[in-house]
């Protein structure tokens, strides 16, 4: 007899919270009602790309959360999750036929946004969708924190580690492009498995080598940023130089995966501030640029906001259909919502405390219930169950 795939209910239902929560925290920490434009670049908001509103062959566009009910609601959206330093697009001249509602009047183009092939609905070094219907590798996928792409865990050149406090990832192609974080990677020992970590005994190779200016390849062009670090120019302070003078290194391959507090221990020095700055990456020196600080601040909002008004608990999708609906029919769906939600709870939480697994045909004993409550209930007669 074939076995079943069977989980563990008390994980289930864990997981399903713990997404909930993750969810609400992202959406939470964006304005679902107004349009970000007039913020500017906001320092991180979730976005999302309109694949049905942008032209075959158009140029990459974002919107905000607000626009994407909105705007874009019934459209096909491309959850981009959050980015940093991001102006909403929604109805400039990159949208040939749509008029944002929220805010119609904006710039033809936002020159500062930063756009990648996941406005376009792929992510990882494989350039492939998410979710892959061709993949049937089950992965998890992790977001790099310089280019803030989204890669698979075997794809990032290393094992993915399970340690909770590694809570951040720099992909090996942005550690390659700012050679200089991995001095401080080997500092602080994050060695992928098999990565040895030695003092060196002769510096003058490696030396010259973390020495050099940060490069960037775009195409077959090779840019030198006009930051060049040297020990004379580097302040007497300087935690990097300090680094690369004790000479520790690692295996400088695979990603990197980051300790909780990682960014204060960066240099701050007027130097290595420059050397940032010209590299696009002064985000780094920043805590409350990390997606955590943001999912926080989500978390806080959403608190107080359910403290001031109880209705405003989140912004369910469901909502948005319910507003064509008169007073009636709403009440009707909610209050039906509700109880299927609250028994399906609590037929599952009955097979969690009894530490037994849910099978297909389980659930398809609950929904035939349900299915025979409800033709009892519209028939007002008894049907046995």
């Amino acid at each position: 007899m074939s076995e079943e795939q069977t989980v563990s209910l008390v994980d289930v239902l864990k997981e399903d919270e713990e997404l909930e929560e993750e969810a609400s925290a992202v959406l939470a920490g964006s304005d679902s009602d107004h349009c970000s434009y007039p913020q500017g670049y906001v320092k991180r908001q979730a976005l999302y790309a309109c694949n049905s509103c942008r032209p075959k062959g158009g140029e990459a566009a974002g919107v905000c959360l607000a626009c994407s009910y909105k705007c874009h609601e019934g459209h096909d959206l491309f959850e981009l999750y959050t980015k940093r330093n991001f102006r909403c697009d929604c109805g400039n001249r990159k949208f040939t036929e749509l008029q944002c509602k929220l805010q119609p009047e904006k710039e033809e183009l936002n020159l500062l946004n930063k756009y990648s092939h996941n406005f376009f609905g792929v992510y990882c070094t494989c350039s492939r969708p998410y979710p892959d219907p061709e993949d049937q590798v089950e992965d998890e996928m992790i977001q790099c924190v310089v280019c803030e792409d989204w890669l698979h865990g075997r794809h990032l050149g290393r094992v993915v580690p399970d340690c909770v406090e590694l809570q951040e990832m720099i992909c090996e192609l942005c550690m390659n492009r700012n050679s200089f974080l991995w001095t401080y990677a080997a500092a602080a020992q994050l060695s992928a498995p098999g990565a040895a970590v030695q003092v060196k005994e002769e510096r003058d190779a490696d030396e010259s080598n973390t020495n050099l200016p940060i490069k960037e390849e775009k195409g077959d062009e090779v840019i030198e940023p006009s930051c060049k670090r040297s020990r004379e120019e580097a302040e007497p302070s300087c935690r990097l130089m300090e680094l690369q003078t004790i000479g520790q290194k690692r295996v400088q391959s695979g990603a990197v995966f980051w300790p909780s507090g990682w960014r204060s221990k960066l240099c701050s020095c007027t130097t290595c501030k420059e050397c940032l700055s010209e590299a696009g990456l002064s985000f780094l020196l920043d805590e409350s640029d990390t997606v955590l600080a943001y999912e926080n601040k989500g978390k806080t909002n959403e608190q107080r906001q359910q403290g001031h008004d109880p209705r405003q608990q989140g912004h369910d999708p469901l909502m948005s259909a319910l507003d064509n609906l008169n007073h009636v029919q709403q009440l009707e769906i909610i209050h039906g919502y509700n109880d299927m939600k609250t028994e399906l709870k609590d037929f599952l939480q009955r097979f969690a405390e009894e530490g037994k697994v849910v099978t297909p045909d389980d659930i398809r004993q609950f929904f035939e219930q349900q299915s025979r409550k409800r033709r009892r209930d519209e028939a007002g007669g008894f049907y046995p169950t």
